[in-house]
C-alpha cells in the first residue's frame, strides 16, 4: 500500500516551540520557517533530500515522537484508512484536518504511531 509513497515528513511533538526553533536553526543550521494554522504556531524545516521536519508544540514524551509521515500525493486517504482497518490495523486518529490537507494515524504491532498525509486539493476517496 505504501510501496510507492515517499516519506514526506517526520513529525515531532515538542514541549517548547521557541527552544526547538532556536536549536534547529542556530545549533543545527537548518532553515526553519514558523508557520501558523488555526491560531497555533508550528515549525517547518526541510532537509537536503526534501524530507520535511515538522514540529508541533504538544506534550512530548518518549513513545509519541517522532512520527514518520507517508505522503499520499494523489489522495485517497479515506480509502487507505478503510483498507488498513479491514486488515485489522488499529486506527489511532481517524482522518482529520492537518495544515494544508488531511492526516490520519495508525499503529504498528508494537504500537508505534505512523501517519499519512494528503494535500487538501486532491480527493480523499479514489475507489
Amino acid at each position: 500500500m505504501f510501496r510507492e509513497s515517499n516519506i514526506g515528513a517526520i513529525c515531532y511533538y515538542v514541549n517548547d516551540i521557541n527552544q526547538t526553533e532556536a536549536f534547529y536553526r542556530d545549533v543545527l543550521g537548518l532553515d526553519v520557517d514558523r508557520m501558523e494554522d488555526e491560531g497555533s504556531d508550528w515549525l517547518l524545516a526541510k532537509t537536503a533530500n526534501g524530507v520535511e521536519l515538522l514540529f508541533f508544540e504538544q506534550e512530548s514524551r518518549p513513545g509519541n515522537s517522532p512520527i514518520i509521515v507517508f505522503e499520499l500525493p494523489d489522495g485517497g486517504i479515506d480509502d487507505a484508512v478503510t483498507a488498513l482497518a479491514e486488515k485489522g490495523v488499529t486506527i489511532v486518529t481517524p482522518v482529520s484536518h492537518a495544515p494544508g490537507g488531511w492526516s490520519a494515524e495508525f499503529a504498528d504491532p508494537d504500537n508505534h504511531q505512523i501517519s499519512m498525509y494528503q494535500p487538501g486539493d486532491v480527493p480523499r476517496k479514489i475507489n
